[in-house]
């Protein structure tokens, strides 16, 4: 009896920190494996968010999804482990839209590999329910990847025609006469054109980026983050729309070259501002109303609790 209760203390499995240390290793070696692999997608990534002045704000998606990584790491260690086979097939679709986007020199398919690979790889080792998890700050690096140009002229042009028409609207209640064609607004002084830049896409992307940041960063209501991350595109509608006209005011009754250079690049960053401002604005609506509602619902409690 005592020989057989000796040889049943004995260990069967390999100590913890061996296994760590070998999952470390295999951790590491994958994420080299996949740096490697994306390498120069990444590079040109990185190197289209400093040249296009579109979406300079890719460059606070990762590091703003790294953020919520790093603050829920805590709770991301406690999700259970539950490797799903589902991994597998998603990771094999990813490199299957990779070898598509390089053969077919498609870069935003390229780029839709490297989110489509890391949410495989985490259902693989990890299951869905780490996955839900980590949903949110996934999700988000979808804003760091530009689109496509095709998508992109399908919602510029619409703007150019929305902004100009807006700024048509406006003017005349001002005091200036205009003629619109198309995206092309005459003015008595001079014409003015909507051009691409001009139809406020670059405002729209990075006021619903920082929409979204704001909102789970002050806001644990996610009725209102979705509110206000919708409300950045009719507030940066109407901004770009007012920026239009007073460059429009700017031409009719002072001097069109001042709408040009400093004022125009002065005005754009004046009219990003009053955009945020507008934002905290809806919030404090948001909270100031949930106040009201809270005191109504407290309101009859406390008669009851004093009958």
């Amino acid at each position: 009896m005592g020989y057989l209760a000796q040889t049943a203390l004995l260990p069967e499995r390999p100590p913890q920190p061996a296994l760590n240390r070998d999952m470390w290793w295999q951790g590491t070696l994958l994420v080299l494996l996949i740096l490697w692999l994306y390498s120069s997608i990444l590079f040109h990534l990185a190197k289209q968010w400093s040249n296009d002045a579109n979406f300079t704000h890719g460059f606070f998606v990762p590091a703003f999804s790294f953020f919520v990584l790093w603050q829920d790491r805590q709770r991301l260690a406690r999700a259970p482990r539950n490797p799903s086979s589902w991994g597998l097939l998603i990771t094999a679709f990813a490199l299957c839209v990779l070898v598509v986007g390089v053969l077919g020199a498609e870069l935003f398919l390229s780029r839709i590999s490297l989110l489509l690979l890391i949410a495989g790889l985490l259902i693989l080792f990890r299951g869905w329910s780490l996955f839900r998890a980590v949903l949110f700050p996934w999700a988000f690096l979808f804003l760091m990847i530009p689109l496509p140009a095709i998508v992109f002229s399908q919602i510029t042009f619409p703007l150019q025609i929305l902004a100009s028409k807006l700024a048509a609207l406006l003017l005349p209640l001002l005091g200036v006469p205009v003629l619109r064609e198309g995206t092309i607004i005459n003015l008595p002084a001079m014409p003015l054109e909507i051009a691409e830049a001009c139809s406020g896409i670059r405002s729209l992307l990075s006021l619903a980026t920082l929409a979204i940041i704001y909102g789970y960063l002050a806001e644990s209501r996610i009725w209102v983050r979705v509110a206000l991350a919708l409300a950045a595109i009719p507030i940066a509608v109407a901004a770009n729309s007012l920026r239009i006209v007073g460059t429009g005011l700017l031409v009719q009754y002072w001097d069109p070259e001042k709408a040009q250079g400093f004022f125009h690049i002065f005005s754009g960053w004046l009219v990003f501002l009053v955009s945020l401002a507008m934002l905290f604005l809806l919030h404090r609506l948001f909270q100031i109303g949930q106040r009201q509602i809270d005191r109504k619902q407290l309101g009859p409690r406390n008669d009851e609790d004093r009958a």
